[in-house]
């Protein structure tokens, strides 16, 4: 029987019954309920359970989940999703800082960067902290300062932590050719695309519009897969984003944020605004804060005229600052700031987020990218190492680490050629007419629409 990942309503309600606890909701009696009716956890890793669920129980997730999405959260007034409220949450509302000085080879670096990050944690996404030091340390790669291998391993260390079945084939070291496709790098194609046919003013209605154009079903996941599905059913934005969508405050509008800060060089309130109608298609509160932080903190690499640390700040004035987010970000630099090991950073970031967060949610995996840039000091093969190593969502995580860092170093020939040379200036994709493109190409194609009047 045919078991799909991240909308099945008996696997959702595990999922949000957790994120009710995380965002100010009592869900204490309706998960009673649940267990009554021998109802499952969550999926521990994946997005499906292995048995099918019997007509009454579904019937009852479905209910349920209505149910939830109705409880009062006691968070609401600190966490609010509509942008005026955002903003007039958070004092310290950005200007525009600088002069924009973004050149192709800015963004060509940073397209690189996200490239590289994303393929350095493709191998052991969905592992746990412990496999992924035991697999790098096995073949003398710890701390991280390349690919991984399965070169040297031994077979008892691969059985019990194999690598993820999806990517090893195109992404450990001995087999790389050429970026392979995913979806930390199809969404920023996807926003080029919008921004080629809508330009700056998108609405999110445009954002979903485009999806529907261009965007295969089977490639989304979390929050975006139950988006899509609610697009289908005739829900509109933002609706999209909240009905039985449990992933809202997940990771992944963060992915799609890059475009939005490449685009608007030296305006990180510009950028984050955008990044919000991208976000709100699929996301609330702190999942779209996750986005709107990341788009600002790039806009503000995007200058040339700031370290990583004062685009991290930046980054952290369009978020609430009583938010779990801003805590969460602002605690992740504090201990990168404090402890020369990373290892120590990453040990404690798991022992605060680990027990009540999915590996996917954006909380924990926007601090840990915080943390990482912040210990690396913006350097481009430590940053997306630190990333990477700290485990959670590791392709994304490395991802994002390394568009940043990237961008920072404002050229692409200084990124070590170790990570850039197995890319071959080629990205395989099923979105539009991009499969096979050189970043170079896309550096320019994005560049135009970051001047684009």
């Amino acid at each position: 029987m045919l078991r799909l990942t991240w909308v099945q309503p008996e696997d959702l309600i595990g999922h949000e019954l957790r994120q009710a606890a995380q965002d100010g909701r009592e869900p204490k009696a309706i998960a009673a309920r649940w267990r009554a009716a021998g109802g499952p956890q969550a999926p521990a890793t994946a997005g499906a359970s292995p048995t099918p669920a019997s007509r009454y129980l579904r019937r009852l997730a479905e209910d349920l989940l209505d149910e939830l999405a109705d409880l009062p959260s006691a968070l609401a007034d600190d966490e609010p999703t509509g942008l005026e409220r955002i903003r007039s949450a958070c004092p310290e509302w950005p200007e525009p800082v600088g002069t924009p000085v973004t050149t192709p080879h800015h963004l060509e670096a940073a397209w690189l960067g996200r490239a590289t990050g994303c393929l350095l944690g493709k191998p052991v996404e969905k592992l746990p902290l412990t496999a992924i030091r035991q697999l790098a340390r096995s073949t003398g790669n710890w701390p991280l300062t390349t690919y991984f291998t399965a070169r040297g391993v031994p077979e008892d260390l691969l059985r019990q932590h194999p690598w993820n079945r999806r990517s090893a084939p195109t992404s450990l070291a001995e087999n790389i050719d050429g970026m392979p496709e995913d979806d930390d790098l199809n969404y920023p194609l996807l926003n080029l695309v919008l921004l080629q046919r809508h330009g700056r003013t998108f609405t999110t209605t445009d954002v979903a519009g485009t999806w529907l154009d261009e965007l295969p079903a089977g490639r989304t996941f979390t929050a975006e897969r139950i988006a899509y599905r609610n697009l289908l059913t005739g829900l509109e934005p933002p609706h999209t984003a909240r009905h039985r969508n449990p992933f809202r405050e997940w990771i992944g509008a963060l992915i799609r944020a890059d475009v939005h800060g490449w685009t608007n060089p030296g305006d990180p309130p510009a950028a984050a605004e955008q990044a919000h109608r991208d976000a709100t298609l699929t996301h609330t509160a702190n999942g779209v804060y996750a986005a709107m932080f990341t788009a600002a903190t790039i806009a503000t690499a995007a200058t040339g005229e700031h370290d990583v640390h004062t685009c991290l700040r930046t980054g952290l004035t369009v978020v609430p600052p009583r938010s779990r987010l801003a805590r969460a970000v602002h605690h992740a630099i504090e201990l990168a700031r404090d402890h020369a090991d990373f290892d120590t950073v990453v040990d404690e970031l798991h022992a605060t987020h680990a027990p009540t967060h999915h590996w996917v949610h954006a909380v924990p995996n926007t601090a840990l990218i915080a943390a990482a840039l912040t210990h690396a000091d913006g350097d481009f093969s430590g940053s997306i190492c630190r990333a990477v190593s700290g485990g959670w969502d590791t392709d994304s995580n490395g991802a994002t680490a390394g568009s940043i860092a990237g961008l920072l170093t404002g050229d692409p020939a200084a990124l070590p050629d170790r990570w850039t040379a197995p890319l071959k200036n080629r990205l395989s994709t099923s979105i539009g007419d991009f499969n096979g493109i050189g970043f170079d190409t896309l550096a320019h194609l994005t560049h135009r629409e970051a001047h684009r009047p």
